[in-house]
């Protein structure tokens, strides 16, 4: 998907070094895509990817809110790399789902 860079993702995290490059980006690519799933419609990083080759009707331009539920995301799933969850159920962490309702598509479940 490509909307957070690796050095955005590392900035965010304050990682100077190269040595978790490859988990930061699993990180990165499964906050995408959970941010995707969560919003239920394509995400993209400018209007002329959204229409290329043919327009995606339900699908949104990343913005601050998006990005920073994004960020957020990672930053949880860096800190916590073992599940964690009270009660048998896992949570976005918090302000992911406060940052993503306005933007969402469907109610879903």
């Amino acid at each position: 998907m490509s909307l957070v860079t690796l050095a955005t993702a590392k900035l965010h995290l304050r990682v100077d070094h190269a040595d978790e490059d490859a988990l930061i980006q699993l990180f990165i690519d499964a906050a995408e895509q959970s941010t995707a799933d969560y919003l239920e419609r394509g995400v993209y990083p400018d209007a002329a990817t959204l229409a290329d080759p043919a327009p995606d009707l339900n699908g949104i331009v990343i913005n601050a809110a998006i990005m920073a539920a994004i960020l957020l995301q990672i930053g949880n799933l860096y800190a916590n790399r073992e599940a964690v969850t009270t009660g048998g159920t896992a949570e976005l962490p918090l302000g992911v789902k406060h940052l993503l309702q306005p933007y969402r598509y469907g109610m879903g479940v």
